[in-house]
């Protein structure tokens, strides 16, 4: 090859195999910036997600029958974080921090409420406030008695549900309302239950009194497992149902949720 014949190749070639790895080194560089870019929002995505679990709103699904009917298993709502304030219990593994509850609000009677079960701080119950601090609370032949007056309610008919056998089941219902104007529904099997007839609880003061909606099926104030609640105890208000998927299914079923979800129960509203 000659001088010139190398030059000649040297002039059409160099510059096309730099262009060439010049296109790879963008690329190379397109590629790692897409893939940095991505982990970025995720990482965000992660840190907003729990920002608003820690401060704002946390998931919660129901796995028990004690607040039937307002509740049924395979419910999701959402409880609010800044209902009553913020103490150790409202973060993720209850640091100890502080004691006590800063910006703390008042529990109304009738609130759905999360909290911490009394007995180990760490088991999440969700009843609903019956009783407030010097407040006096007794059942009578399944009746509720507040401060020594009878609760009013009414019979609002029957809930009907299918047990583990494939039959139906059917309850009687109760429409009760709280001295302050709360209403909701009740369960009632028996006004002759082992917690149909108690002795008067004296609240103390800075806890809180809990019943479940469904009278003979629930773990809650009236039983020493559980007895008063402490206002620290408190991680937050029920606000609204979310989703909902038949006890027994699971939400991320998505092929089964024509027939799963309980579409009529979206987005109910808890207060």
């Amino acid at each position: 090859m000659t001088g010139a014949d190398a030059a000649a190749v040297a002039g059409t070639e160099g510059p096309e195999t730099t262009r060439r790895m010049s296109e790879i080194g963008n690329d190379k560089k397109a590629n790692e910036g897409g893939f940095l870019e991505t982990l970025k929002v995720i990482f965000h995505a992660l840190l907003l997600a729990l920002v608003v679990r820690t401060f704002f709103y946390q998931p919660f699904n129901i796995p028990s029958g004690s607040m039937k009917d307002t509740l049924l298993i395979g419910d999701y709502l959402f409880v609010s974080k800044y209902a009553y304030g913020y103490s150790r219990f409202s973060f993720p593994f209850s640091p100890n921090l502080f004691d006590g509850r800063v910006w703390a609000s008042e529990p109304e009677r009738g609130d759905i409420v999360v909290f911490k079960l009394p007995r180990d701080n760490a088991t999440d119950y969700i009843k609903r406030v019956i009783g407030l601090p010097g407040d006096e609370v007794q059942v009578v032949g399944g009746i509720l008695h507040i401060n020594g007056q009878p609760v009013p309610r009414e019979r609002v008919g029957d809930f009907t549900e299918t047990d583990a056998n494939g039959r139906a089941v059917t309850v009687a219902r109760f429409r009760e309302t709280l001295p302050n104007g709360v209403s909701y529904d009740t369960l009632d099997l028996t006004t002759e239950g082992f917690a149909d007839n108690t002795n008067v609880f004296k609240v103390p003061a800075g806890h809180y009194f809990m019943m479940g909606d469904n009278r003979d099926n629930s773990t809650d104030s009236r039983f020493g497992q559980v007895g008063f609640v402490p206002a620290e105890n408190l991680v937050g208000r029920a606000e609204i149902l979310f989703f909902s998927v038949d006890e027994g299914a699971h939400a991320w079923e998505i092929w089964r949720w024509p027939w799963t979800v309980r579409w009529s129960r979206l987005f109910d509203s808890l207060r």
